[in-house]
């Protein structure tokens, strides 16, 4: 039986300024619980809550990346419930007037096939505290620490079929945050987190029921979630029962999921306009002004990676991404003076490397200057390909820039055509057989069989040969 997978994104966006929401009180990560929360982050009698009007210009900022609508008149609302971590009994947040309305991301798959993703509006909300379970000997700790913290939450229109999909929106929206300066998208803080709403259907009918899987804090746990979710429902439906309508959680440890909790509806929640702030009003020149700021955007960069560089659109997608990664990419470019090679080192080599040792490109022991000099050294001819792999390594392993590791180990490419012609000329006396086998052969199976003659030559010369030279005078030699 066929399915159809149906899924939407709720995304909460840690906004980067220095104080809280409503509150004077610093946002600082790894403090000691509870001594980044006031008076007002924990709702205490006889305080009243301010907004930050930092947090409103980078919401609206958020909302003018996606063409979205920026509401002129946003309002706050209480959003009721209890648990532990939320002293005040409610959340400040916003239901019917939410300061970003209907917006689109376009994403771009890896068989280069483009969709819009639509955004069905985005609205600021302080975030709760954290509960803590471990060492309290079966109790609970509640650090208020995040208490006030301002966030966009970001919400999509079920517009995603699939992992991958729903992987290429996390990603351009990490890049758009990013680029913008409002969040510095470290998910492994919490700064970013994706809340998967996840449905299956029969193609025609209804939507199904949906699930939410909260809080994943990768793109990799993301794409496992859903991949997980997507058969378990299958398998429940196909069994004769029915989706229940809850929140689950994933663990990316164990690959394995749980229900948390059943999910509730917005009415659930008692939403009401909250009398303690005014609403926030937005004029025609703070847009423009907003307008004016704005950054470099990931499409934008990428049509100038197109543009100047001559990259594919492939490639221009993948190194625009990230504002790190594309600095970094700009700087091996200038360093070395081959924007075709510094793409294919960062996405190849470079990219390799970070995965393995789980490191961004920000922590890599090679820099860009170093890798540039590498490149530069590649394309001069001081070093062939292979060669330019074990100064990497070298790099990589601190033992200095590209031209003191090659000068120290000797790696420079032997070009002197009368040292090289000497070698072919007595790897084709040792080996006559295999001459004669050549010069018999059609000219398909010479392409094939003259890797013999150029590996004993590379044998010969340490791998250090240049390639191109060696290949003409075997060519030559061998006729």
């Amino acid at each position: 039986m066929s399915w159809e997978v149906v899924i939407g994104l709720e995304i909460h966006v840690q906004l980067n300024t220095v104080s809280k929401l409503f509150s004077g009180s610093k946002l600082s990560t790894g403090a000691e619980p509870n001594t980044q929360a006031s008076l007002v982050d924990r709702g205490m009698p006889g305080t009243l809550p301010v907004v930050t009007k930092e947090a409103v210009r980078k919401a609206a900022l958020f909302g003018l990346a996606i063409n979205a609508d920026i509401c002129r008149h946003s309002v706050f609302e209480r959003k009721n419930y209890f648990y532990p971590d939320l002293p005040k009994g409610y959340q400040t947040t916003q239901l019917a007037e939410p300061i970003v309305g209907a917006g689109v991301v376009e994403i771009q798959l890896e068989s280069g096939e483009k969709k819009n993703v639509r955004i069905h509006h985005a609205h600021l909300e302080e975030d709760a505290g954290k509960s803590l379970h471990e060492d309290f000997h079966g109790m609970t700790g509640i650090d208020l620490n995040r208490a006030g913290t301002p966030l966009i939450e970001v919400v999509t229109e079920p517009d995603m079929s699939n992992a991958e999909e729903a992987v290429a929106f996390a990603r351009k929206l990490h890049a758009i945050v990013t680029s913008i300066g409002i969040c510095d998208g470290d998910m492994s803080q919490g700064n970013m987190r994706f809340d998967v709403n996840v449905s299956i259907r029969k193609p025609g009918d209804e939507l199904g029921t949906r699930t939410e899987t909260k809080n994943l804090n990768s793109f990799r746990f993301m794409e496992k979630a859903i991949a997980l979710e997507v058969e378990r429902q299958i398998d429940v439906l196909e069994d004769g029962g029915e989706i229940v309508q809850e929140t689950r959680l994933y663990n990316g440890d164990t690959h394995s999921a749980r229900s948390m909790r059943s999910k509730e509806d917005a009415n659930d929640y008692r939403y009401f306009p909250c009398p303690d702030l005014l609403p926030v009003a937005i004029t025609d020149a703070d847009i423009e002004a907003l307008k004016a700021a704005m950054p470099e955007l990931p499409n934008a960069r990428k049509a100038r990676f197109i543009d100047d560089y001559q990259l594919s659109e492939y490639d221009a997608d993948l190194l625009s991404g990230s504002v790190a990664t594309s600095t970094f990419f700009e700087a091996v470019t200038k360093a070395g003076g081959d924007a075709k090679l510094a793409a294919n080192w960062v996405m190849g080599e470079m990219a390799a490397r970070l995965n393995a040792e789980e490191k961004t490109i920000s922590d890599s022991p090679v820099s860009a200057e170093q890798l540039g000099q590498l490149i530069a050294r590649l394309k001069d001819g001081t070093i062939s390909s292979k060669i330019a792999k074990q100064v990497f390594e070298a790099c990589w392993a601190g033992e200095g820039d590209p031209d003191a590791i090659i000068e120290a180990k000797g790696l420079k490419q032997m070009s002197d055509s009368g040292e090289l012609e000497k070698i072919v000329d007595d790897i084709i006396a040792n080996n006559a057989a295999q001459v004669e086998d050549y010069r018999n052969s059609d000219d398909a199976k010479k392409k094939k069989k003259i890797g013999f003659f150029v590996g004993q030559a590379m044998k010969a010369t340490q791998g250090k040969a240049n390639p191109q030279q060696l290949n003409q005078l075997l060519q030559k030699k061998l006729q």
